[in-house]
């Protein structure tokens, strides 16, 4: 009997897509899901070409195949992992190797990779974007971990993914559980990049009191342009669904309350747990809290009432800055995500390249863009590049573009309009660019109230003082 080269855990649309990718590619490939019909529609939903075996059973599954024995789970981050290991290493023998390809949380990982390694198992993290379409037709792959693991599986992981100039959108992402953390970080620009398209879409709604079908047209024109990229690009699609309940647009008809699945909150705890300012991913991630509040931000309009929003003068060019700004703010959101990979590769060891990282990220991911490919020339030129800001290249279009994020901050405030998140693009830019910010203010409070001590610019050490209270 011929044994399967791969072995998967987890038949939803995720998994089901990328075993049907694999197959695709001249991989022979075993399933297996709880959900018997699961595994029924992955038999019927495959092609003859395809060498593809559903399991009933998690010894059938294990014993379909090929040693060492290579077998990737798609299933819901946290407890759901665990006990698909608790169930599944018994029946797994020595150089075993287990990839793990949702969004885990990247500690669980490391403590999966000791456990495993204790039972002389392999065990990898390994993220995944793209979607259910990408999963299927080539998604951005980001494996992390165990070397000799990702070199048996690197053939399969190059065969699969999206490719960008023939070039394959998966490398090795670093030690440990690195390819979950570039995935979570991923997520976290994600957010901050979706955020920012929200408001640029209210600005020109609002402000330059654009329809859906203007939008769509605005929109294309952006993806045509420098602000190629996949989010772009649904966004036009999305201004011309029309609604099937009813004669308008559906975009009009959705409820202003967005879901989250946690990975954005992740970044944001990691970068404030190891000291990394990435403001804009945290305010797209309180931007959907806040969302949720329905109710009181409708008690709170007519609390509050605002005045009608300006209508600019040229809207050509308003249209104009916006994109620039959104272009801009959504430059600095990648620069705040790719910051808080190179501390983290620091704090955690994970020799994590960032040249593959965004190398990868150019075809497959959520945030593909044509923007990556100047971060990929940045950090080719110059692989320790603690910030792309402090890239020379990056710092022309940087200033070709700030005065038009600063006009649209400040059309934004006078009218009224939230942008949460050009606002603290704009903020972060302006703080990381100041020789001299006026911190040197709050030590002196903490040192007055809490003798918390200080350094000085003009002598080396630490000191403290006793605050005089001020006489009148």
């Amino acid at each position: 009997m011929d044994k399967y080269n791969y072995g998967m855990i987890g038949l939803g649309v995720m998994g089901r897509n990328l075993l049907y990718n694999i197959a695709d590619n001249g991989f022979s490939i075993a399933g297996f899901d709880l959900d018997t019909e699961k595994v029924k529609e992955l038999q019927d939903g495959a092609t003859s070409e395809m060498k593809v075996k559903g399991t009933a059973t998690l010894e059938d599954f294990v014993s379909a195949l090929e040693t060492p024995r290579k077998i990737i789970l798609m299933v819901p981050a946290g407890k759901p992992v665990d006990a698909v290991l608790d169930s599944i290493t018994p029946l797994l023998s020595k150089g075993d190797i287990v990839i793990d390809a949702g969004n885990s949380y990247f500690k669980d990982t490391n403590r999966r990779v000791a456990d495993l390694a204790s039972k002389n198992l392999h065990f990898m993290g390994m993220g995944v974007s793209g979607g259910e379409k990408g999963a299927r037709t080539g998604p951005s792959i980001m494996p992390g971990g165990d070397l000799e693991a990702f070199n048996l599986l690197q053939p399969m992981l190059e065969a699969i993914s999206a490719k960008v100039d023939g070039e394959a959108c998966t490398a090795y992402m670093g030690k440990g559980s690195a390819g979950n953390y570039v995935k979570m970080v991923h997520n976290g620009i994600e957010y901050a990049i979706m955020q920012l398209i929200s408001e640029a879409y209210d600005l020109l709604k609002r402000g330059a009191k654009l329809n859906n079908d203007q939008l769509y047209q605005v929109f294309k024109e952006w993806n045509n342009g420098e602000m190629n990229s996949f989010l772009i690009e649904i966004t036009r699609d999305i201004f011309q669904q029309k609604d099937e309940l009813t004669d308008g647009y559906l975009v009009d008809q959705i409820l202003d309350k967005a879901g989250a699945k946690g990975t954005g909150k992740w970044t944001s705890e990691q970068a404030m747990e190891i000291g990394v300012s990435i403001p804009t991913i945290d305010i797209a991630v309180t931007s959907r809290i806040l969302s949720a509040y329905k109710e009181e931000r409708v008690q709170a309009s007519q609390l509050y009432t605002k005045n009608e929003i300006a209508t600019p003068e040229n809207t050509e060019l308003f249209i104009k800055e916006v994109g620039d700004a959104l272009y801009l703010a959504t430059l600095i959101s990648y620069a705040q995500g790719l910051a808080l990979l190179v501390k983290a590769s620091e704090e955690y060891q994970f020799e994590i390249p960032l040249k593959d990282v965004v190398k990868i990220w150019r075809g497959g991911c959520i945030i593909r863009s044509v923007l990556l490919e100047k971060f990929y020339l940045a950090y080719t030129k110059d692989s320790n590049l603690s910030n792309i800001l402090l890239n020379q290249d990056i710092s022309v279009i940087v200033k070709d573009k700030i005065n038009s994020l600063r006009k649209m901050a400040a059309f934004a405030a006078s009218n009224g309009v939230s942008s949460l998140g050009m606002q603290t693009a704009l903020g972060y830019f302006d703080a990381y660019t100041t020789e001299s910010l006026p911190v040197n203010l709050i030590q002196a409070q903490r040192d007055y109230f809490g003798a918390h001590t200080y350094q000085r610019t003009d002598r080396e050490g630490v000191f403290h003082t006793l605050w005089q209270t001020a006489t009148h």
